[in-house]
């Protein structure tokens, strides 16, 4: 499937609003290069208002592929059966609530038609809280080389932010259920594979936060740290880590995750300056 067009990968459910979702397609619609298909999964049922906003967009959009789960799976298998679901070469990955910049898709999909080493590709991000009021900016590392050693110790790309190739996913396994980390799952399996992955140095993506000190609690806890762990030990066992590595990584994920949700709050505003 060398043709270059691009399928918009999208996950739904009951939990998000009406208003961020109509925000997040309205986005997709708005692009300098229109998306070739748009996939939204169901990831169960949605209240009624959600359905009708999935509906309405799929009426007004060419190519929408609604994939209906029984019941909320999580986003991983969500994401898997929606992944299954893509015609072309090229996915972009988009966030329910978040917002893609006018230029995004045209700026990826010239970028991987130009370095067709890439397998997946990310950007920097503009978090807010409030629509027109941005929080802070993400910056990321842009090269293989960087990202090939920050992703030992840290997620190397913003998901919701991410193109990759469609073929080069699917031969690492695609997404699996891994609850709160199946990107970064994903993306050291592809790095182990041999796969290269980049960011663009520019803002591509409006991501919603909602309030910043609930982000900070959902990202911490002991349920949250021993899916870190599982996480330090798969590195390891892929061998994208060694036994020093894997202990760094450890303990840099306990101090986030087992700290008070306060001071993980002013951790994160120092990680993503």
């Amino acid at each position: 499937m060398n043709d270059g067009k691009v399928s918009v990968l999208m996950s739904v459910y009951d939990g998000e609003t009406v208003s961020n979702l109509n925000t997040a397609l309205k986005s997709i619609k708005k692009q300098s290069y229109i998306p070739d298909e748009v996939i939204i999964v169901k990831d169960g049922a949605l209240k009624k208002e959600l359905d009708d906003a999935v509906s309405d967009f799929a009426a007004s959009f060419e190519n929408v592929n609604i994939v209906p789960l029984k019941k909320n799976r999580g986003l991983g298998i969500a994401l898997a059966a929606g992944l299954r679901a893509c015609s072309y070469e090229f996915v972009a990955r988009m966030d329910s609530d978040d917002i893609s910049l006018f230029e995004r898709f045209k700026i990826q999909r010239e970028f991987l038609l130009k370095h067709k080493d890439i397998s997946a590709l990310g950007s920097d991000i503009s978090e807010f809280i409030d629509e027109g009021h941005i929080l802070r900016t993400k910056r990321m590392p842009a090269t293989y080389e960087q990202l090939y050693r920050y992703g030992r110790f840290r997620n190397p790309l913003n998901h919701m932010s991410v193109m990759f190739r469609r073929a080069d996913i699917l031969k690492v396994g695609g997404y699996i259920h891994f609850p709160g980390l199946e990107d970064y799952h994903l993306w050291c399996r592809l790095l182990a594979g041999g796969f290269k992955i980049a960011n663009t140095k520019t803002v591509l993506i409006y991501a919603r936060l909602g309030n910043s000190l609930d982000f900070s609690k959902r990202r911490g806890g002991i349920k949250y740290f021993m899916q870190y762990l599982r996480l330090r030990f798969f590195q390891l066992s892929i061998g994208y880590t060694n036994l020093f590595e894997f202990i760094g990584g450890s303990f840099l994920s306990s101090v986030i995750c087992l700290i008070p949700a306060t001071f993980r709050n002013v951790v994160y505003k120092v990680l993503r300056k």
